[in-house]
């Protein structure tokens, strides 16, 4: 057990420094990136998913609580145990991805450090860490989290072998598997992203937004709890949802 939340523990970190550092390089103030855009950005996630997949292929790779719930729905949906090793690889798995992201948060901002102290609009420091929609409207918000990781969690299942800790090979495809998802991502960002971010990751928004309150930011304003349910609560509807139907309509 303590080898899978190693693994998930550090595919998640990977994923959100090289994520946040995205943001970062295209929002901050004097970064050389700075002004790049959403599509460069959508780029970033997409191989920040890329590289978080690859070391945590031990795991499976989940990297996402939406990704193992949606597993877990399927799996359950078929008559299978949860994962291997039952409710407790789940709980572990969900815990090592919310620290790991915590931990990806936090290097990021110790790599930007100068550039958050140059940065002087906390909207966009928030930003970095977590997601927030373009037209704030909670329920239309979370509508678009549901669909967004529900297209994530299920074209990962359709892509076959996923989720299994002891295949050891995400989408038993090797890297080629992992590549998928990046590009996965990257099109989700590209069609789906507008409207809140996309965060279709509960661990990608909550790790963040919690070492954005805890870290001595200057002028970093508030963490905008009042939004912080909608990119928890959404992409673990879509990826139950995902994991369902997959359950009824893909093969074993």
């Amino acid at each position: 057990m303590g080898a899978l939340f190693l693994s998930e523990l550090v595919g998640s970190a990977m994923l959100l420094l090289l994520g946040c550092g995205v943001v970062a390089n295209t929002a901050l103030t004097k970064s050389k990136g700075n002004g790049t855009g959403f599509l460069f950005v959508n780029w970033g996630w997409g191989l920040a998913v890329f590289a978080g997949v690859l070391v945590s292929a031990k795991s499976g790779a989940h990297i996402n609580p939406a990704v193992t719930l949606g597993v877990v729905a399927r799996n359950l949906t078929m008559g299978k145990e949860p994962l291997p090793g039952g409710w407790g690889t789940v709980a572990i798995y969900i815990i090592a991805q919310l620290i790991g992201a915590f931990i990806g948060a936090v290097l990021c901002w110790l790599a930007y450090k100068q550039h958050f102290d140059e940065e002087p609009d906390a909207a966009t420091k928030l930003g970095v860490f977590s997601t927030g929609p373009a037209i704030r409207s909670y329920g239309w918000n979370l509508l678009t989290e549901i669909i967004g990781t529900f297209v994530l969690v299920f074209v990962i299942i359709a892509a076959g072998g996923w989720g299994d800790p002891a295949t050891k090979v995400p989408g038993g495809l090797g890297w080629l598997g992992a590549l998928g998802v990046a590009l996965l991502v990257v099109g989700i960002g590209a069609s789906l992203g507008g409207p809140t971010g996309y965060a279709i990751n509960p661990s990608r928004d909550l790790g963040p937004r919690i070492a954005h309150f805890v870290l001595p930011i200057k002028g970093k304003g508030d963490s905008d709890w009042a939004y912080s349910w909608v990119p928890v609560v959404g992409p673990i509807i879509g990826g139950v949802l995902a994991g369902l139907t997959a359950g009824l309509l893909l093969p074993a």
